[in-house]
């Protein structure tokens, strides 16, 4: 049966245009992967706000500190522990699945250490050297971010 060249060409071209959709990009052997080393930044803070979550609910269930102290504390101080042992949990989750909900809620969770250290230091005691370390990851994430962005 013969052929009809025009009908021919664009089945050619409807293949070669599919082809070209489902074909990977080749990995770059000298570049690093951004994407995947933003995830694994993502997992390591994940691990570490976990940790800092569950250190606010030992002080809310008396663990680290004597029984019957949490409640004697300010409402300030009450408050305050009780939205850091929540929000760097959620945190944590968001980080630990990447998504990009999880940034944001860490860049929340940091953002409020920061700020009420910086204007309630009686209730956030923070040193130079926690500030520093919150600025330096929040450095890394961003920097990280866009070079990850950058890849795609």
């Amino acid at each position: 049966m013969p052929r009809n060249g025009n009908h021919g060409a664009a089945q050619e071209a409807a293949r070669d245009y599919l082809s070209d959709r489902i074909e990977e990009r080749p990995a770059a052997p000298a570049s690093m992967r951004w994407g995947f080393v933003l995830t694994w930044f993502m997992r390591v803070l994940a691990i570490i706000w976990i940790m800092k979550g569950l250190s606010s609910w030992s002080v809310i269930l008396g663990i680290w500190t004597p029984a019957g102290q949490f409640e004697a504390r300010s409402t300030g101080y009450q408050a305050m522990i009780i939205y850091f042992a929540l929000i760097d949990l959620i945190a944590a989750v968001g980080l630990w699945m990447a998504g990009t909900w999880g940034g944001i809620m860490w860049l929340l969770a940091v953002m409020s250490h920061l700020i009420l250290a910086a204007f309630f230091p009686s209730i956030v005691s923070s040193g130079i050297l926690t500030i520093v370390f919150f600025l330096t990851l929040v450095a890394v994430y961003v920097a990280v971010s866009w070079l990850a962005a950058q890849e795609e």
